[in-house]
């Protein structure tokens, strides 16, 4: 595989960029492989990476129903941060932030990740010491956070409306966090991936599992029969009904999270900011649109589609803090399915099946999480034991009460 790089780039030119070479191979399934991953998503494909570039792994299947990253991978709003509350997430959060900082030359394919910070603001003098708490939590785990004032966000944001309907106290800011293109990290992991010798097979559905004592020993897809020593779930709104396929029940619900984006206009405003009074975050993206999202649907779901009321209060609680942008018109929406745990920590590890891995119960941070999520469950896969950063979030937490509730840091409401 030949690198990508601006002399490649400007010898490509000189031929209309008609003779690239294919990102990644479109390979027929082998009858078997040492580990079978299931969804081809950004979790499904990272630890693919990691299982072939640094765990010594090679036969290796990702096999994916539809098209590869076209899931919730395709279906989010790009933030990366690692501003959580509690220890054992902030320092898994904050190993894939470290990893995307270096992810473009790590993967060689420009992510375009651009560290314009998160900023959280505060509607009320209690919201305030709440964030304050938040800020101070972040900093003694080592994570960068810093408390602003009004005219701090005022020269952070130019066009806030500091005096909405619940005018603003201050705030805090992560500012190493940011947002990075979605599609480039999947397509990143997937040319990478591929290179190493990984058979990424799409348009291959797996419609049953073939178990026994306590072991999965094939999968049945609309392709064929697959073996393999070991299998992985990596299939975000979709774990519950492929888990049960092993005879697994987890203690997750699928629900929806919308998002939209309006159409793009010139470079103003340089920060990802949320506000959980008003109920809403947004950014800009690289293309000038505006990134709008709020909270996740109330009730269970696997549409992948927005509703007429979400966004009618997204765009409310938009306009409140930003009325410059009352003249955007609306260009697309969507929902992406999430699972949801319930302490809303993700569940990544072992599982009660000897040879069946997990990577589930994202909630609304699965985004962000892809990097780490993709390197630690490689090496509990290829050590059959889990990683470090993982131990607090195996499945048997919820039979041992050990349980990390970050439903605050999500962001959002559930």
């Amino acid at each position: 595989m030949k690198s990508y790089s601006g002399f490649s780039l400007f010898a490509q030119s000189f031929l209309a960029h008609r003779r690239w070479p294919r990102a990644w191979r479109d390979p027929e399934p082998k009858k078997h492989y040492d580990v079978v991953i299931i969804g081809a998503g950004g979790h499904g494909l990272a630890t693919a990476y990691y299982l072939s570039r640094y765990q010594g792994v090679k036969n290796v299947a990702v096999l994916e129903k539809d098209y590869l990253g076209g899931g919730n991978t395709g279906r989010n709003t790009q933030v990366s941060r690692s501003n959580y509350f509690y220890p054992q997430s902030g320092a898994f959060y904050e190993h894939s932030l470290r990893l995307f900082e270096n992810l473009a030359q790590e993967i060689n394919f420009n992510v375009m990740f651009s560290q314009r910070g998160i900023l959280a603001v505060c509607n009320s003098r209690h919201e305030l010491e709440l964030y304050r708490r938040w800020a101070n939590a972040i900093r003694m785990n080592g994570i960068d956070s810093e408390m602003l004032s009004r005219d701090d966000i005022k020269k952070l944001a130019p066009y806030i409306n500091l005096d909405c309907r619940f005018p603003i106290c201050g705030g805090f800011i992560q500012n190493r966090g940011g947002i990075s293109r979605h599609d480039a990290v999947s397509w990143g992991y997937a040319r990478q991936a591929s290179a190493a010798g990984v058979d990424i097979v799409q348009q291959c559905e797996v419609t049953g599992m073939e178990t026994t004592d306590s072991r999965v020993t094939a999968v049945q897809t609309s392709r064929g029969t697959i073996t393999a020593d070991r299998f992985a779930l990596c299939v975000a709104g979709n774990s519950s009904h492929l888990a049960a396929m092993a005879g697994l029940r987890l203690p997750i619900t699928s629900i929806c999270l919308q998002a939209m984006v309006t159409e793009p206009v010139r470079p103003i405003f340089d920060t990802v900011m949320m506000s959980a009074r008003i109920h809403v975050y947004v950014s800009q993206s690289d293309r000038g649109e505006l990134i709008i999202g709020g909270g996740a649907d109330l009730y269970n779901s696997y549409a992948q589609r927005g509703s007429l009321n979400t966004h009618h209060d997204n765009f409310s609680a938009l306009l409140e803090l930003l009325p410059v942008f009352s003249r955007l018109r609306l260009m697309r929406h969507w929902a992406g399915v999430c699972d949801m745990a319930y302490d809303v920590s993700p569940i990544v590890g072992k599982t009660a099946v000897e040879n069946l891995y997990i990577s589930t119960g994202w909630g609304t941070g699965g985004y962000k999480a892809i990097p780490a999520g993709g390197d630690t469950l490689a090496y509990t896969i290829a050590n059959d034991q889990p990683h470090d950063l993982l131990k607090p979030f195996q499945l048997d937490r919820f039979d041992t009460g050990r349980l990390v509730d970050e439903g605050a840091a999500s962001g959002v409401a559930h």
